[in-house]
């Protein structure tokens, strides 16, 4: 009972500190103008998330790489038109990125309630939550505010996103350039506890690293061959693919860390000791990782009269 104080008052204080800086975002944003939103965002998740457990994976991940360009805009859901092109065909993201048409429709039924008044980005940032906590995990009160970008950047797509090959001091660079720390990297690459992989994103790890367990990497050897198949897929946990917890860092202390990126957590450097902590700790985890997704979450929104409130996520109005 005292931990779980201990996590409610960390991510509360936290809030406060996010609030405070941003100046505008709030978790009462739309108390008045659409007080059932989350109920909403809610009842639409669920129903996916318990028909398909990895769309709660797939939301998340839409949401962190909505963040990590240019903000928590809800820009990476624009689709290419004649005139633009957006995020969606980035490297990281083409054949890869799922759970828009989620979106939409969860827009769609937003929109009857409360017309032209919730953001996309917002309804972004809480169907990442819902789908955490259907699948087990921490909740945590989602500041909102947010509003949607007119524009995105394929570029910054590219450049931004860490890459699955990442090595830890790439990984801690590119987590610094948005305002994380080492250790908020860390508590967030937790979410790969849910969710599933691309041969061609682990191939390397299983033929080429030597931190790594033989008989796991002889094993994905079986279903991700030396060349082809790059869309074979493999759990990131394989202990627990359905269910949000702290199996990820048994298995990086286990050395079945599926990416190379995930293992480099956990290779003599100097997050080992919080993967440590958080293989044998599941409330220290999720405390650490609900409040991390609050501060990844602010990072660089566009408020008051920035950005538009899109009527459709996938086009600029």
């Amino acid at each position: 009972m005292a931990a779980s104080c201990r996590s409610f008052l960390r991510v509360a204080l936290l809030l406060v500190l996010v609030s405070a800086s941003s100046g505008q975002l709030s978790p009462t944003f739309y108390s008045e103008t659409c007080p059932t939103l989350e109920t909403v965002v809610l009842l639409a998740m669920t129903p996916v998330v318990l028909l398909e457990p990895r769309m709660g994976a797939s939301i998340l991940r839409l949401f962190f790489h909505d963040c990590f360009v240019n903000g928590c805009d809800a820009s990476v859901l624009l689709d290419d038109t004649a005139t633009f092109t957006g995020e969606k065909n980035a490297g990281p993201n083409a054949n890869s990125l799922r759970g828009f048409d989620v979106i939409d429709t969860i827009k769609t039924a937003v929109e009857l309630l409360c017309p032209g008044t919730v953001s996309c980005a917002d309804i972004l940032a809480l169907a990442a939550r819902d789908g955490v906590g259907l699948l087990g995990g921490p909740s945590w009160t989602v500041p909102l505010g947010r509003r949607d970008a007119t524009t995105a950047s394929l570029s910054a797509a590219n450049n931004d996103l860490p890459s699955p090959a990442s090595s830890l001091a790439q990984l801690i660079s590119s987590f610094a350039a948005k305002g994380l720390s080492a250790n908020d990297m860390t508590a967030l690459s937790g979410a790969h506890t849910i969710g599933q992989a691309r041969c061609i994103n682990f191939r390397g790890h299983i033929y080429n690293d030597t931190n790594i367990d033989a008989d796991f990497a002889s094993d994905l050897q079986q279903s991700c061959p030396s060349s082809g198949d790059d869309d074979s897929l493999a759990p990131l946990d394989t202990q627990t693919a359905d269910s949000f917890d702290n199996a990820y860092y048994e298995n990086l202390v286990a050395y079945t860390g599926l990416l190379h990126s995930d293992q480099e957590l956990f290779n003599n450097g100097m997050q080992d000791s919080l993967v440590q902590q958080y293989s044998t700790d599941a409330e220290a985890f999720a405390e650490d990782f609900a409040a991390a997704v609050v501060k990844m979450g602010n990072i660089s929104p566009l408020t008051g009269t920035d950005g538009e409130i899109r009527l459709d996520c996938r086009k600029v109005n």
